[in-house]
């Protein structure tokens, strides 16, 4: 984080769609944060994600297609690339990601309708996964759960909209997990296999 740090002095204030067109242009993977374009990974700077870090995003990406597929659901899993709007200071690039309801366009870079966010902790992340994304996701109403995917300690801290409204939170690292709606479910051992 200390480079994107470095970065936010030296980049305007922007609204989101103003980032998003911005970004398209940029190399690396950005977000916007508070206004602010915020460079996650600098390509210069950055070595490779660790392994562990890879498998994690991929087989929880995966996890989460085959189980949607298994119920027939209408709703799209997609790899981090999409941004998820928060409010026009404010949008996120998550490491996957459910949107159910109406198909996406080929040209869109925004998941309208995200249900299910997942974040695969990193070092330099982990506080603001943690913290000011967990409150900016569940501020949309569409969203029911929100993933933190720990690849070191091989766990799942589980965030869920309970039917006050109030976030509920739970850590698994094995068993089944579900997530309703929209209705599927998983092992937790296969994303750490």
């Amino acid at each position: 984080m200390a480079a994107s740090l470095k970065m936010k002095g030296s980049l305007p204030k922007m609204k989101f769609d103003a980032f998003l067109e911005w970004s398209e242009g940029q190399e690396g993977k950005w977000e916007l944060h508070g206004g602010i374009p915020v460079r996650l990974h600098d390509p210069a700077k950055m070595h490779s994600e660790r392994a562990r870090h890879a498998r994690a995003k991929m087989e929880i990406m995966l996890a989460l297609k085959i189980a949607v597929a298994k119920q027939g659901l209408n709703c799209e899993v997609f790899p981090d690339g999409m941004s998820v709007r928060i409010d026009d200071d404010h949008g996120y690039e998550p490491d996957a990601v459910v949107s159910c309801g109406k198909r996406l366009d080929g040209d869109d870079l925004v998941v309208s309708n995200p249900v299910i966010i997942v974040e695969v902790l990193s070092p330099s992340t982990a506080y603001k996964d943690i913290g000011d994304k967990l409150l900016d996701y569940f501020s949309l109403e569409s969203v029911q759960h929100y993933l933190v995917v720990n690849p070191v300690t091989k766990s799942i801290q589980h965030f869920f909209r309970q039917e006050d409204g109030k976030t509920g939170e739970q850590t698994l690292a094995s068993g089944q997990l579900v997530l309703t709606p929209p209705s599927v479910a998983f092992s937790v051992e296969e994303i750490f296999s």
